[in-house]
């Protein structure tokens, strides 16, 4: 999977980057068909914001996390990504299986008219 890292006014060692890719892969094991992820780091007002975003079957998927310190940051906004995922994936799965199909309620004087009693 290719992860995209931006950061807007903070700087991220080999470490930091070493440690996304590293929760990242427990995401990839559940999810094989993702291809691609966008990961934004900034830090404004002193709060770092993370936003992620990735497709996933047709449909963008994107979690954000605002904290104080960086890594429970990174951490919030990955869980939430997961999160969406799996909410995408019961969507997909819940649309395969068959729909009930509503029947008429039989009225009693349709019944009875079509018995031709005379």
């Amino acid at each position: 999977m290719k992860i995209n890292i931006q950061n807007h006014h903070v700087s991220l060692g080999e470490e930091t980057r070493t440690d996304i890719e590293t929760k990242f892969s427990k995401i990839v094991s559940h999810f094989p068909d993702l291809v691609s992820s966008d990961i934004i780091i900034t830090k404004e007002h002193n709060q770092h914001r993370v936003e992620v975003f990735t497709n996933y079957e047709g449909t963008r998927v994107s979690a954000k996390a605002t904290e104080s310190i960086m890594y429970p940051a990174i951490a919030a906004a990955l869980k939430k990504l997961e999160t969406g995922l799996h909410n995408r994936k019961g969507q997909l799965k819940a649309d395969l299986h068959a729909k009930p199909t509503s029947t008429k309620p039989e009225i009693a004087s349709d019944i009875i008219q079509e018995m031709k009693l005379v």
